[in-house]
């Protein structure tokens, strides 16, 4: 098993640090950049917490991982792993640095595998975070893909497979 080498895309937001964290690590509304999922935690984001993306109807667990930094607001690392796919969890983080009366965002992929399914749609899906979580935090309005991929959420919930069911990913 070879790892894939660390992939990092970065966004400046014209936006305050404050407003940038405070939209990346909500936990109590349908966050766009994640495709429409809830961050669901017992406790909080507090290192060594299980975390989840929950579709919005509460019913589907989309990705788990474990808090590994909460440091806000410039750092925040989990661990990621889609449900849909069975392979080991890769190292997603998130960085936030004050630059030019704005905030540059960082989206860290470690410890994927090397062309594994997993590292491939990470990879893929950077670019769609970073657009729709400048959009949300410099406008309070996603991306049109963004709004395009939660308007189909409902749609999409019939094609989870039954592994991805909730009560199989438990907090």
């Amino acid at each position: 098993m070879t790892l894939a080498p660390k992939s990092i895309s970065r966004t400046f937001i014209n936006a305050p640090i404050d407003t940038v964290w405070s939209t990346l690590v909500a936990t109590d509304k349908p966050l766009p950049f994640f495709f429409g999922a809830i961050c669901d935690t017992k406790a909080g984001l507090i290192p060594g917490e299980k975390m989840r993306m929950v579709h919005p109807n509460g019913k589907i667990a989309m990705v788990v991982g474990e808090v590994l930094a909460f440091e806000p607001p410039h750092r925040y690392s989990h661990t990621f792993q889609m449900t849909d796919i069975d392979e080991p969890p890769c190292v997603v983080t998130y960085e936030l640095v004050e630059k030019d009366g704005g905030t540059e965002f960082s989206l860290i992929i470690t410890e994927a595998i090397a062309g594994s399914k997993l590292h491939k749609q990470m990879v893929g899906a950077q670019g769609y975070i970073a657009k729709n979580l400048k959009a949300l935090a410099e406008t309070g309005t996603p991306a049109f893909y963004g709004r395009m991929v939660s308007k189909l959420g409902p749609v999409m919930a019939f094609f989870a497979k039954k592994k991805q069911r909730i009560e199989n990913w438990p907090l």
